[in-house]
């Protein structure tokens, strides 16, 4: 039982002194202007890997890498401010910087655009938009956005009617494991 310990305390303080290595690694190449380095070390700040968690310093590098136009910084700090994540809500910012993600072929980006344009999040209420961003990132393979198409399918949202491409797309989603297509093919089939 002592080595069992003793391994394992090994083990967690070579993972911490990796995190910690890593930390400083992403420190440097952040501040040399490394837009990937300034993301990386945004999510450090944010789950505490090798520093302690700091939703400030967390915030203050993922906004520097998102402005050098790093796609995925874009995204989540976009979906940061829909969800008023360390940020006061705001959905304005939120579509400006899931909309310069999505432009660059975020598939996550895409997504959350077409659920910024149906709900009409940040931007006037567009359907047709919508079903325009839900298409890009569901061709992508993406399931939630998969889901919302098949679901504007079968609604007439942004599309006409028509059942035979809401079950194709609400079938691609629920290969996928989403529930909510699962339930919706339950209903329908």
């Amino acid at each position: 039982m002592k080595k069992f310990v003793l391994l394992l305390f090994s083990v967690l303080a070579f993972a911490l002194s990796a995190a910690s290595a890593a930390e400083d690694k992403y420190l440097a190449a952040a501040e040399k202007g490394d837009a990937e380095a300034q993301y990386l070390l945004s999510k450090c700040y944010t789950h505490g890997l090798g520093v302690k968690k700091d939703p400030e310093q967390a915030l203050y590098w993922l906004r520097k890498s998102a402005e050098q136009g790093y796609s995925e910084a874009q995204c989540v700090l976009g979906l940061r401010y829909i969800l008023g994540l360390d940020v006061k809500k705001d959905y304005g910012q939120g579509f400006f910087w899931l909309r310069k993600s999505a432009e660059q072929g975020n598939v996550n980006a895409q997504s959350a655009l077409g659920v910024c344009y149906f709900a009409g999040d940040g931007v006037k209420k567009d359907y047709k938009q919508a079903v325009y961003w839900y298409r890009k990132a569901a061709e992508q393979g993406e399931s939630e956005a998969q889901y919302n198409l098949g679901a504007c399918y079968y609604n007439g949202h942004g599309v006409a009617k028509d059942h035979e491409q809401a079950l194709f797309w609400l079938r691609k989603s629920a290969a996928q494991g989403n529930e909510k297509a699962i339930k919706v093919l339950k209903n329908l089939e």
